[in-house]
């Protein structure tokens, strides 16, 4: 398979507004068999994303349009899937503990060695497709856990006219048993005046 035939699924995308830096990671991704989108402007990938599945992006951290830290934060509420190796030119502990608070699998400082670059995108697309394949089973599971224990429609509307049938019956012995029911007495109070008798 050409790099040109690859699935999304196979593709690196990388964001970083500096073209000798894109040609420059996009020759070793592709030394090491990957095929790289390569991206200039940041709003560009995000646009991207929206249409289209991505699995890894590295990613650089200081760029003009927005920082790289901004499209990781828009990245994981459009794509949570999505792994993220960040590359910088900067030396910044709080931007690195930033990315990896963000979710960031992999934090280089250019120059970097470029065996634990590539070992490291390996290890991120490896993760991504496992990642994958378990939320696949859970969603195939949760599937069928809903046809075996929720009713169907006729099921619904079965089980409401049995219980309307249940509710008029007992409707109805009610009144029966109110209308059969023998009446109370009525005890007639004596009279305090005497009778009078009657003339002859």
């Amino acid at each position: 398979m050409t790099p040109v035939e690859k699935s999304d699924a196979e593709i690196v995308c990388l964001v970083d507004d500096d073209p000798a830096v894109l040609k420059s990671i996009g020759r070793l991704l592709a030394s090491d068999g990957f095929s790289v989108r390569p991206f200039n402007k940041p709003k560009q990938f995000l646009a991207h994303v929206q249409a289209h599945p991505v699995p890894l992006v590295v990613l650089d951290i200081w760029m003009k349009e927005m920082s790289g830290l901004e499209v990781q934060a828009q990245l994981s509420a459009r794509s949570p899937d999505t792994r993220v190796i960040i590359i910088t030119g900067r030396q910044d502990s709080t931007a690195k503990r930033t990315a990896l608070h963000l979710g960031a699998i992999a934090f280089f400082t250019k120059p970097f060695d470029d065996n634990q670059f590539l070992s490291a995108v390996r290890g991120a697309l490896a993760t991504q497709q496992q990642g994958m394949s378990e939320r696949a089973k859970i969603d195939k599971k949760s599937a069928e856990h809903r046809e075996t224990t929720d009713p169907s429609r006729e099921e619904q509307l079965s089980l409401l006219q049995t219980i309307t049938m249940e509710v008029a019956a007992a409707r109805d012995f009610s009144s029966a048993t109110k209308s059969t029911s023998p009446s109370c007495p009525t005890w007639a109070m004596p009279s305090s005046s005497p009778t009078r008798r009657a003339n002859s």
